[in-house]
């Protein structure tokens, strides 16, 4: 976050009077008396704000960053002597409706993490090394302690994935979003061997598909979520629900950070033999593990080899939601799939395994049309 600023409006500019020293100093224009924090906006609070981050930020820095905050734009030296033919690859994504509940809850510094987690696992999708990554937070009042905490969820959402947090806007928007408001998104920017790029390509018949476990709902669905557990349900984010087997509140379990894969996957790259990597945000399962299948191939995905975690039991009972709208909507407590050669299956495992991931064997590719077929049932009990 370099600055904060505000997008000011545009409608009926050409029949504003316009304001000079000149015309004030003379009695014939209009006194300038309004101020900039008249209008709600606080550059002393941003700035602040900043200064409470700087710290983290810095922890964030790998050795091709140049500078520090402050400036318009942040520099990244790339080394292109240790790639023969590097590529870019950029990311941009935001956290949806998951803010509405941290914002209700008053709890600001899980939210930043999600935000790292989908942009920089979207980026390994591909194979590519994250880099660096760029923030945005628009609010309708900059509160400096409430951005330091979104701001520091960000910085360790950044060490986690191993990426350096170059730089960013928080803009305040007063009259357009409620004072204790905010949004998130975020750029990131990542880079792969040309001829180490994952794709639908590469995938084989036979290949093994490896199941990578979630941490929960991770940051997508969440309207339907409020919709069936605060509107049709009528729980309070302060109840704690025995279902879920767990001595939190119900908006605690809703605000689980996002699990970050790429620095697993990239050293699962780099042991064994990867075809493909789907990470399972909108569109659940099947679309997008579709999403790195050929024409000509499907992937069986067996259900009966895990158990989602309660919290999608909980939103299915009380929603009375079908199985295809849950599969379409929530990654069901995956978060990641590996396509790995078969004969890599077993080495794969173990090394996920010694990283600390929950990781299984789903199925295999097999000749079809591009489709994902989801078979048996989930494990219960």
């Amino acid at each position: 976050m370099t600055h904060v600023a505000e997008r000011p409006a545009t409608e009926g500019a050409g029949d504003r009077q316009l304001w000079t020293a000149k015309a004030d100093e003379a009695g014939n224009g209009r006194k300038r008396t309004a101020t900039y924090a008249d209008a709600g906006v606080s550059i002393h609070a941003g700035d602040q704000a900043v200064e409470l981050l700087k710290d983290k930020v810095q922890r964030t820095h790998r050795p091709e960053v140049i500078g520090g905050l402050g400036g318009f734009s942040g520099l990244f030296r790339l080394d292109v002597t240790k790639y023969k033919k590097p590529v870019l690859a950029s990311s941009t994504d935001g956290v949806g409706t998951k803010l509405v509940i941290a914002q209700q809850m008053d709890i600001h510094d899980t939210v930043g993490i999600d935000l790292v987690a989908m942009v920089v696992d979207d980026l390994v999708a591909c194979g590519a090394e994250p880099l660096f990554l760029l923030d945005y937070i628009a609010c309708g009042e900059v509160v400096p302690d409430r951005v330091a905490e979104i701001g520091a969820g960000i910085a360790d959402g950044c060490r986690t994935a191993g990426c350096a947090l170059l730089g960013g806007e928080t803009a305040e928007h007063p009259g357009v979003m409620k004072p204790h408001e905010y949004d998130l998104s975020a750029n990131g920017v990542g880079v792969v061997e040309e001829d180490e790029i994952l794709s639908r390509e590469r995938v084989q018949l036979g290949d093994v598909v490896i199941a990578m476990r979630s941490s929960g709902l991770h940051s997508n669905g969440y309207s339907l979520v409020r919709h069936v557990l605060m509107g049709q349900g009528r729980l309070r984010l302060g109840t704690v629900v025995e279902d879920l087997g767990v001595n939190h509140t119900l908006g605690e379990e809703l605000l689980t950070p996002t699990k970050i894969y790429a620095r697993d996957c990239l050293t699962l790259i780099a042991e064994c033999e990867v075809h493909a990597l789907a990470h399972v945000t909108g569109g659940g399962i099947p679309g997008n593990l579709n999403r790195v299948l050929p024409d000509t191939m499907d992937a069986i995905v067996d259900r009966s080899t895990w158990r989602p975690q309660p919290i999608f039991d909980l939103v299915q009972r009380k929603g009375r939601i079908d199985e295809p709208e849950m599969e379409a909507t929530f990654n069901m407590g995956v978060g990641m799939f590996a396509v790995v050669a078969a004969q890599d299956a077993d080495r794969s495992l173990a090394l996920l395994t010694a990283r600390g991931v929950e990781s299984w064997a789903v199925g295999e590719v097999v000749e079809g049309q591009g489709d994902v077929r989801m078979l048996g049932a989930y494990t219960r009990g």
